[in-house]
C-alpha cells in the first residue's frame, strides 16, 4: 500500500515535470460552420456597435440634461459604463476571432481578460440591486426620498458594487494560478471565463469549484434578495395608489428594470449553476452569448424607449440643437 501510494506521487511528479507549460490557449469559438461566420460577424458587429451608441449616447444625455440628474440616472448612467467595459472584455476579440481559423489567447491576456470581467460583470449585478433599491425608496417613501438617497448614498452604494467585482475576480484569478494547463490547450468557448478553463486544466478543480458555487451563490443570492424584497414593498406600494397615472408610472419604470434584471440574471445562472463539463459547454454558449453581447446591448433600448423623461430630455436636447 505504501509503495503504491509512493508510486503514484513519483507518476505525478514526473507528469508534473514533462509538462510543457502553456503560453497560449486557442479557443473553439461560436461555430466551425464556414457558412456562419460571415453572418455572425455581421450580425454580432452590429450588435456591438449598437451597444456602444447606445450606452453612450445614454452616457451623455443624461451628463448634459439637468432634469436627468437623479439618483435613478446617476445609476442608469453607471449601468451603461458597466455595459460598455464588460461586453468591450469580450465583444472585440469574439468578433477578430469569428473569421479567423487560428483563435488564440495568451495565457496572461486569458487571465486579464477573465479578471475585467468578472470586475464588471460582478458590479452589474450589484448595481442592479442598487437600482431596485433606489426605485423602493422612490415609490414606497416619496417624501423622504431626497434624504435617503442622497448623493453619497448613491456614490456608495456605486463605490460597493465596484469592490464587490473587484473582491470577485480577486479571488477567482488567484485560485486559477494553482492550476496546471499543460500543452496545446482548445478552449470550448469564445472567451476566458473559469468553467471552460476547468475542463482543460491536468489539475483536480475542486477548490475552483467549490469558490465559483460559494461566491456565485452568494452574490446572486444577495442581491436576488434585496431585489425581490424591494419590489415586494413596491407592490404594496403601488397596490395603495389611488391614481391611475401614478401607478402606471411606477410600474413603467419598475418593468424596465426587472426586464434588465431577469435576462441578465436567467443567462448567468444557466452558464455557472451547470457543472463543468466538455458536454455542458456548447449549450452554456448561448447563455453566454445573451448576457456577454445582447443584454448590454438591450439595456439602453429597455430603459429609453419605455420612460418619458428620457424621451423628453432628448428632444429637449434635440431642439437646443436646431436652435442654435
Amino acid at each position: 500500500m505504501v509503495l503504491s501510494l509512493q508510486e503514484k506521487k513519483h507518476d505525478v511528479k514526473m507528469a508534473d515535470e514533462n509538462c510543457t507549460k502553456v503560453t497560449q490557449f486557442t479557443f473553439l469559438g461560436l461555430t466551425e460552420h464556414p457558412q456562419l461566420k460571415p453572418v455572425l460577424f455581421v450580425l454580432f458587429l452590429g450588435t456591438y456597435l449598437l451597444m456602444l451608441v447606445g450606452n453612450l449616447g445614454l452616457i451623455a444625455l443624461i451628463r448634459v440634461s439637468p432634469q436627468l440628474h437623479t439618483p435613478m440616472y446617476f445609476f442608469l448612467g453607471n449601468l451603461s459604463f458597466l455595459d460598455i467595459c464588460y461586453s468591450s472584455t469580450i465583444s472585440p476579440k469574439m468578433l477578430l476571432d469569428l473569421p479567423s481559423e487560428n483563435k488564440v489567447i495568451s495565457f496572461a491576456g486569458c487571465l486579464t481578460q477573465l479578471y475585467f470581467y468578472a470586475v464588471f460583470a460582478t458590479a452589474e449585478i450589484y448595481l442592479l440591486a442598487a437600482m431596485a433599491y433606489d426605485r423602493y425608496v422612490a415609490i414606497s417613501k416619496p417624501l423622504l426620498y431626497e434624504a435617503v438617497m442622497s448623493p453619497g448614498v448613491c456614490m456608495s452604494l456605486v463605490t460597493g458594487s465596484y469592490l464587490a467585482g473587484l473582491l470577485n475576480a480577486t479571488v477567482h484569478t488567484s485560485a486559477l494560478f494553482r492550476l496546471s494547463f499543460c500543452g496545446h490547450l482548445v478552449i470550448n468557448s469564445f472567451y476566458c471565463d473559469g468553467p471552460p478553463l476547468f475542463v482543460v486544466t491536468s489539475t483536480d478543480t475542486h477548490l475552483n469549484e467549490v469558490l465559483l458555487f460559494v461566491f456565485v451563490s452568494f452574490n446572486m443570492m444577495t442581491t436576488n434578495l434585496l431585489i425581490l424584497t424591494s419590489y415586494a414593498h413596491v407592490a404594496v406600494a403601488v397596490g395603495r395608489m389611488s391614481s391611475a397615472a401614478g401607478r402606471r408610472k411606477a410600474c413603467s419604470t419598475c418593468t424596465s428594470h426587472l426586464a434588465a434584471v431577469t435576462i441578465f440574471y436567467v443567462s448567468a445562472t444557466i452558464n455557472y449553476m451547470q457543472p463543468s463539463s466538455s458536454d455542458s459547454q456548447d449549450s452554456k454558449k448561448i447563455a453566454c452569448i445573451f448576457y456577454t453581447v445582447i443584454v448590454p446591448m438591450l439595456n439602453p433600448m429597455i430603459y429609453s424607449l419605455r420612460n418619458k423623461e428620457v424621451k423628453h430630455a432628448f428632444s429637449s436636447f434635440i431642439r437646443r440643437k436646431v436652435y442654435f
